[in-house]
């Protein structure tokens, strides 16, 4: 199991103190150090069924000068946020983790993170 993080997130701190309190087995990714590239970020979005468009945070200072919100949510430009996602990991949703069954989720909550778990 890998988890995605920004240790400055404190969703990202408390999902670390729960996988820790569960003795869970894991690598932390810090991903705005060790940035994905477009392969891994394509990757994770199969791995969570979600578009790009679904794990970026909007309200950050890059989507707003990138003017994000005005951007088409199709197949025509999925790759285009998949590039803005590279190319600003600050806009990826956190914390992720990618589970050993294959699946990933964006665990921001306890239940999610127990759901992690389980997997």
């Amino acid at each position: 199991m890998e988890i995605w993080i920004n240790p400055a997130c404190s969703k990202c701190r408390s999902a670390l103190t729960l996988l820790d309190a569960e003795g869970a087995d894991y690598t932390v990714r810090r991903y705005l150090e060790e940035v994905p590239s477009e392969d891994e970020i394509k990757e994770v979005l199969d791995r969570l069924g979600l578009e790009p468009w679904d794990i970026t945070r909007t309200q950050e200072a890059a989507a707003k000068e990138l003017g994000l919100k005005d951007w088409a949510r199709d197949t025509s430009t999925r790759a285009r946020w998949i590039g803005a996602l590279a190319a600003h990991p600050a806009l990826i949703q956190r914390p992720i983790i990618t589970a050993d069954d294959g699946t990933a989720l964006v665990a921001r909550t306890d239940e999610a993170v127990r759901d992690a778990l389980s997997r």
